[in-house]
């Protein structure tokens, strides 16, 4: 399944967050990398530890996290940290897969979902798509700021060389309450139908509620 989410941040709080990144610290992106992916990493990602960065880090995962949509696609259990990244200069993420677990010990956070909050307006750098390879063929997105991208951490992905301008994102990892994807995709359906129901519908959205929570028990980890 790959998902597009839009105005998980509208343009005023895009335009808050590129500001504060104008004063963040930036390293480079291969220390985030596993083993095989430092060896196509060129990118620079901001130190949300110290300064000002906490406290972006929080506006960011919250409007992440509390999205109706993402909560409702993804049933989400924890979230990774944030990473935000820059590319410019011909930077670029070569074709990977993310680790299936990150962290350690009662942190490690199984990877069901990769994410991608896209924060540059796609009119002012060139390149820097997000390419994400499928058995149907190749999905590439560069969509509004603002907008974000869902789709399976096990895919084979990459971010293209961002050949002017400069590309900013914010991407993360999400271990969700419902492992496998074709019972996500089935809740989902059922979420949207019952959010097209009339208010009126009272029987039907009754037997609606009935049925999501129930599925909800027999496949929630």
């Amino acid at each position: 399944m790959f998902f597009t989410i839009s105005d998980v941040l509208g343009q005023e709080d895009v335009e808050r967050v590129r500001t504060k990144a104008e004063t963040l610290d930036w390293v480079d992106g291969k220390i985030t990398a596993g083993r095989s992916a430092k060896a196509v990493k060129s990118n620079l990602q901001a130190d949300l530890k110290s300064g000002i960065g906490p406290g972006l880090h929080e506006f960011l995962m919250n409007a992440i996290a509390n999205h109706r949509m993402v909560r409702s696609l993804a049933r989400p259990k924890r979230f990774s940290r944030l990473l935000l990244s820059r590319t410019e200069d011909s930077g670029h993420y070569g074709f990977h897969v993310d680790n299936a677990l990150m962290g350690s010990d009662e942190k490690q956070l199984r990877t069901d979902l990769s994410f991608t909050l896209f924060l540059a307006d796609p009119d002012t750098y060139e390149g820097g798509e997000l390419s994400i390879s499928t058995g149907a063929g190749v999905f590439e997105a560069k969509p509004a700021a603002g907008t974000l991208i869902l789709y399976p951490s096990g895919a084979i992905h990459q971010v293209k060389p961002v050949t002017s301008g400069s590309r900013l994102a914010c991407v993360g990892w999400i271990e969700s309450r419902i492992q496998r994807a074709d019972r996500r995709e089935v809740l989902a359906d059922l979420e949207a139908v019952r959010s097209s129901l009339p208010r009126t519908s009272t029987d039907q959205r009754l037997a609606l509620d009935k049925t999501i929570s129930n599925l909800i028990r027999m496949w929630a980890q």
